[in-house]
C-alpha cells in the first residue's frame, strides 16, 4: 500500500496526466482533435482528398478536389466550384487530405468542437 512502511513494498504516487479538457496552446484539446472537427475549422478552404476502395476493379484509388463544405464523424462533403458537383465521401475511405494553404486548427476563443457556427 502506498504510504506503508515496513512491507517492503511501495507504490510510487501516480504521475498526473493532463485531463482531456486541458488544452495545450497552439493546438486542439484533446477531445477536439478529430478530422471531423479540423476539417470543419477549414470549411470554405480548397482540399485534395486521396481515397483508396479496396477490391474495387474499376477505380481502387480516387483523389477529389473542392471546397470543404461540411464534415461528420463518418463524412466529408466537398463541393466542386467549376462543376457545382457535390461529393458525399465516406471516412472509411479517406487515406489524407492536402491543403494549398495553411489550415487552422484552434478553435477561436471561447468556441468549442460542439458550438454551432
Amino acid at each position: 500500500m502506498q504510504g506503508q512502511q515496513g512491507q517492503g513494498l511501495q507504490v510510487p504516487p501516480m504521475q498526473s496526466q493532463p485531463s482531456p479538457s486541458q488544452s495545450i496552446p497552439g493546438m486542439l484539446p484533446l477531445e477536439e482533435s478529430y478530422i471531423e472537427n479540423i476539417l470543419r475549422l477549414n470549411r470554405g478552404k480548397t482540399a485534395t482528398v486521396y481515397m483508396t476502395f479496396e477490391n474495387n476493379k474499376e477505380w481502387n484509388a480516387m483523389i477529389f478536389k473542392g471546397t470543404i463544405e461540411a464534415a461528420g464523424r463518418d463524412h466529408i462533403i466537398l463541393s466542386d466550384p467549376q462543376t457545382g458537383r457535390r461529393f458525399l465521401l465516406l471516412m472509411v475511405y479517406l487515406d489524407y487530405i492536402t491543403f494549398d494553404e495553411e489550415i487552422n486548427y484552434e478553435y477561436p476563443f471561447g468556441m468549442t468542437a460542439s458550438s454551432p457556427r
